[in-house]
C-alpha cells in the first residue's frame, strides 16, 4: 500500500508543480505559497476531522511538538523557495533541482537516522545527482 501512496505522492506533486507554474503568472510568489498553504491547512485539518484523529493532539509529546514545527518551517522555507524559483524559471528545470532532496534526503536519514546506506543508494544518489545535471545543464 505504501508503493502506491508513495506513487500517488509522486503524481501530485508533479501535478502540483505545473498548476503552480500556471497559477503563479502575475502574483507575488509569497502570496502564492500563502494561498496554497491555505488550502493545504484546509484540507489537512479537514481529514484530521473525517478520520476523527483530533482527539490525539493531547497526547503529542514535547519532542514530537518541537519536530513537527520544525518540520513545518523547513516545509514553509522549502515552499517559498520553490514557488520564487518556480516563477523565475522554467518548471523543467526548477522541479529537478528541486527533486535533489531526494539524494539529500538520503545522506541525511543516514547520518541522523543511521538508516542504511548500501551501495545499491550511492549509485543511486549518483545517478540523480548526473541526471538532475543533465536536464538543467
Amino acid at each position: 500500500m505504501w508503493i502506491l501512496l508513495a506513487l500517488l505522492s509522486s503524481f501530485f506533486a508533479a501535478l502540483t508543480s505545473i498548476l503552480a507554474k500556471v497559477g503563479i503568472e502575475g502574483v507575488n510568489s509569497n502570496l502564492a505559497t500563502a494561498i496554497r498553504t491555505g488550502v493545504v491547512l484546509i484540507m489537512a485539518w479537514g481529514m484530521v476531522f473525517v478520520t476523527n484523529a483530533q482527539g490525539g493532539i493531547l497526547q503529542i509529546g514535547r519532542k514530537s511538538w518541537l519536530f513537527l514545527i520544525l518540520s513545518g518551517l523547513a516545509t514553509g522555507a522549502s515552499w517559498l523557495c520553490y514557488y520564487k524559483a518556480l516563477q523565475i524559471g522554467d518548471a523543467s528545470k526548477v522541479v529537478p533541482i528541486d527533486k535533489l532532496s531526494v539524494v539529500i534526503t538520503l545522506i541525511l536519514a543516514f547520518l541522523f537516522l543511521h538508516e542504511e546506506f548500501s551501495i545499491k543508494s550511492l549509485i543511486g544518489c549518483v545517478l540523480i545527482g548526473t541526471g538532475t545535471l543533465f536536464m538543467v545543464l
